[in-house]
């Protein structure tokens, strides 16, 4: 069903994207797409969501969700399950129009993110993981007229991400591959989508942290299972399970998947510091990594940095820290 509607909207041509663009302007930014040195002879270049107004990328599906609704719908107030990127986006994007919000958190989410959520005017309920899953996967946060607005699974949420594949290529036309971290798939179906409504052929890998793998296990088990997930600091990707909803676009559209350890998140997020200048997230540190491994290959790579709401401390410590080698695991999905 979710399948269907995303290629319903975004049209035969791909029409849905450009609408996106212009439903998102004025709230997301265009980002730069910059060079990175690999030290192997690979052309790396990273696109810095890091830099979009309150730190991510999704600043672009929240402004393009909301477009989809009519002022009559959004002065009942919108509701949304987040581990605080998508929420800050949301919360941003919903204080602009004076609409009326209410986020549902995991308890690990960063304190950083909470904070400004709740700056921007949001109500912010903090639940155990395990709840805060069951809302993800129901659809639903209990009795209430409000919208609830999934982070993940909505047609409007997945192409607004999708802008990012337009600018990757007016900007650097011949990459051969894109890596992209992986939450619960939106912003790498976004991305594989629109490369494909232009006919670009570049290879998709998903890359995700070996504390909470599951498109790794569902790739490797052909379908969604329930994996055991251990916290850390990358928290703005890993849960327990692919989305049911999100499987038939992923297993289309995904070519490989990435795992990399937590003691690669920590170098990635230092290297983005040392040699960019950017303060980065978990799940860009994870992402960064990931290019640069072998199991990346291409030689043309581009790495989606995601975000940098990283808690102070947290950078503080990773950045005094001494780097280790970089590696990964690779599973072949095609």
């Amino acid at each position: 069903m979710l399948k269907e509607q995303v290629e319903t909207l975004i049209g035969p041509s791909g029409q849905g994207f450009e609408a996106a663009r212009t439903a998102l302007r004025g709230d997301a930014v265009r980002t730069p797409l910059l060079p990175f040195r690999s030290g192997d002879g690979r052309a790396i270049r990273i696109k810095a969501e890091c830099l979009q107004p309150y730190g991510s990328f999704k600043i672009r599906a929240a402004s393009n969700v909301l477009a989809g609704y009519s002022p009559e719908a959004l002065r009942r107030g919108i509701v949304c399950p987040s581990a605080g990127n998508f929420g800050q986006g949301l919360a941003y994007a919903a204080s602009r129009r004076g609409v009326p919000m209410t986020v549902h958190a995991p308890q690990n989410a960063a304190e950083v993110k909470l904070q400004v959520m709740r700056s921007l005017g949001a109500t912010v309920v903090v639940h155990p993981f395990d709840q805060w899953w069951d809302i993800m996967c129901a659809r639903s946060a209990g009795a209430g007229e409000e919208l609830f607005v999934h982070p993940v699974c909505e047609p409007g949420v997945i192409i607004g991400n999708g802008t990012i594949g337009l600018e990757l290529v007016e900007d650097w036309p011949d990459f051969d591959t894109v890596v992209v971290p992986f939450g619960g798939g939106g912003l790498i179906c976004g991305i594989a989508l629109a490369l494909r409504s232009i006919g670009h052929r570049a290879r998709v890998i998903a890359c995700e942290v070996e504390t909470a793998a599951p498109l790794a296990a569902a790739m490797g088990a052909g379908g969604p299972v329930t994996i055991e997930r251990v916290s850390s600091f990358v928290d703005g990707i890993g849960s327990t399970r692919v989305l049911d909803d999100m499987w038939p676009l992923l297993r289309e559209l995904v070519d490989d998947v990435v795992t990399m350890s937590v003691e690669e998140a920590e170098q990635g997020v230092r290297l983005a510091a040392q040699q960019s200048h950017l303060i980065v997230e978990g799940a860009a540190g994870v992402c960064l990594s990931a290019a640069l491994a072998e199991a990346a290959r291409g030689g043309r790579v581009v790495a989606i940095l995601s975000g940098g709401n990283i808690d102070h401390q947290q950078l503080c410590g990773i950045l005094q820290g001494r780097g280790r080698a970089v590696g990964a695991r690779r599973h072949e999905v095609r």
